[in-house]
């Protein structure tokens, strides 16, 4: 349960409340993350829907998972909970998107208090609540960055540059091209290389370019690699918002194989 607790920072005792939020989801499933909540979530967790309120479904020609907007953002993130001295513990499936894409957000709005249950709710030892349980609301003062996220136009117009590392981190099969289950073309962006969001893995020479853009499918799933760079020392890495749903409606070049 959201609980105040006491951690030493800057060699002070203070108090900060803690807020877990359930952010599981299924794709092409919008109702299973909220199904899977009301069945049973971890005590005092808020729930947070990918499609609806960490997405902003109204923006046009966005990708299938557009960004929310500040006010926007502000408004949910306050309905769950989240605000000045709240830390926030975010959880999936584990690996699925949801959490992960909860503590870009976070952070692309500038509240650092946030981290991700490893493993998601598998992992979680003690009991289960069932049904819905309203947060304490809390004031969200939302301070957005900038240079975190890329749009298609400066990528594409940047595809080859020395010291650009593009990260897909869609499954292997889909980086490949040899299927295609959602969008209306198969492939990649060119040059891209896959880091699978299943089990990222980020290799050395990754690590030590001058600059890495990921995307994935939507942008959401794209958040797990953006995480796991995040804690290989490399949290300066961009998102491609719009990801392969943007660039594959906008007739941009493909690559497969």
């Amino acid at each position: 349960m959201p609980a105040a607790e006491a951690m030493l920072r800057s060699g002070k005792l203070s108090l900060v409340r803690y807020q877990f939020v359930d952010c599981r989801y299924e794709l092409g499933k919008p109702t299973r993350g909220r199904e899977l909540y009301r069945t049973g979530h971890i005590p005092g967790a808020s729930f947070l829907d990918v499609d609806t309120e960490l997405s902003d479904p109204s923006s046009p020609n966005a990708g299938r998972h557009p960004l929310p907007g500040l006010e926007r953002f502000a408004e949910v993130a306050g309905r769950a909970g989240i605000g000045t001295g709240v830390f926030v513990a975010a959880y999936d499936q584990g690996s699925t998107g949801g959490a992960a894409r909860l503590w870009w957000l976070l952070r692309h709005f500038g509240h650092d208090d946030v981290a991700v249950l490893d493993g998601g709710i598998g992992v979680w030892r003690g009991p289960l609540v069932p049904g819905e349980e309203p947060a304490v609301p809390a004031r969200f003062l939302p301070r957005a960055q900038s240079g975190d996220t890329i749009g298609a136009d400066e990528l594409v117009a940047r595809l080859g540059e020395p010291g650009l590392v593009v990260i897909d981190a869609r499954a292997p099969e889909r980086y490949r091209g040899e299927i295609e289950p959602i969008d209306p073309v198969p492939g990649r962006i060119p040059g891209a290389v896959n880091v699978p969001f299943a089990a990222p893995e980020i290799a050395a020479e990754v690590l030590e370019a001058k600059e890495i853009v990921v995307y994935c499918g939507s942008g959401v799933t794209a958040c797990v690699d953006l995480l796991a760079l995040a804690e290989a020392g490399r949290p300066d890495a961009r998102l491609y918002t719009g990801s392969w749903s943007d660039w594959s409606t906008r007739g941009l070049p493909a690559e497969r194989g």
